[in-house]
């Protein structure tokens, strides 16, 4: 890993992940730089107030100060008040977690839950919001994906394959023969699943989010729970509710400035009729 940038963006993103911190020895392991590298990196960002020690010469943990950006970013451009009454709504429907993600070009983001199991058994990551999605194992991924052709999806997973922060070594992580198979199903079914591939008994289900008008795709829309209570038969029966909460979203999109924004643009995209 080289470079001033790319080596302070992977910090942040790796303590993202880390709330409670972690030693400089482990940063810098994990991160493949040298020590004093990933030491004089973190002084310089706990003077801009972006990290901190927890105590003194112990981990490094990031503040509150990007988190507060990143909430102050998506309430000016309206993602969380267009999209929360109608997430929680479907929460409530459900039972379950739901999961607003938007399309940010090539990646695929979550930026807004919901939660409607209060008792029992239930999936509840906690620190999403913010995080990239894996496009071949997530039920979002593939909604998206199998709005694109064949080419394009598999382009897109090529490429996030690279991407060594959203890499998945998963082994449940489907081969391109078996994703093809997959997005054809999903064409068919009308909304995207999800069974033991994201997450170890997690099951998900998911649709695309498209502006009116032209129906360009901006987002996906998903419902998880755990595999042994929200099962195909469940998510079958949940599909009309969360299509409708996505087509929703879709109308409202016109009232965010983020949204409106979002207009994908990348050579190739084409607009996939799925099953409803």
């Amino acid at each position: 890993m080289s470079g001033v940038m790319q080596r302070t963006l992977s910090i942040l993103e790796l303590l993202a992940g880390h709330p409670d911190g972690l030693p400089v020895g482990v940063i810098a392991s994990d991160l493949d730089m040298p020590l004093s590298a990933a030491h004089r990196l973190l002084k310089e960002l706990g003077e801009f107030g972006y990290v901190r020690q927890v105590r003194s010469q112990g981990d490094y943990a990031l503040t509150i100060r990007m988190a507060a950006q990143g909430l102050s970013f998506l309430g000016k451009i309206g993602v969380t008040d267009v999209a929360q009454p109608i997430l929680d709504r479907l929460a409530g429907d459900a039972r379950e977690l739901i999961r607003l993600s938007v399309i940010d070009f090539p990646n695929l983001v979550w930026v807004a839950v919901a939660q409607g199991a209060m008792t029992g058994l239930r999936y509840d990551p906690g620190r999403e919001q913010g995080v990239v999605v894996h496009l071949s194992s997530s039920a979002g991924g593939r909604a998206w994906l199998s709005t694109l052709s064949d080419d394009d999806a598999l382009a897109l997973v090529a490429a996030q394959a690279k991407d060594p922060a959203v890499a998945r070594t998963s082994e449940t992580a489907p081969t391109m023969t078996d994703l093809l198979q997959i997005l054809k199903a999903t064409r068919a079914r009308g909304y995207s699943v999800a069974i033991d591939s994201y997450l170890a008994g997690m099951g998900a289900m998911a649709v695309a989010i498209h502006r009116p008008g032209d129906r360009a795709v901006i987002g996906c829309l998903s419902i998880a729970g755990p595999a042994v209570r929200f099962t195909p038969d469940r998510m079958d029966a949940m599909h009309a509710s969360l299509r409708a909460a996505a087509d929703e979203i879709g109308m409202a999109s016109q009232a965010s400035f983020f949204f409106n924004r979002l207009r994908h643009t990348a050579e190739g995209q084409k607009r996939c009729t799925m099953a409803d």
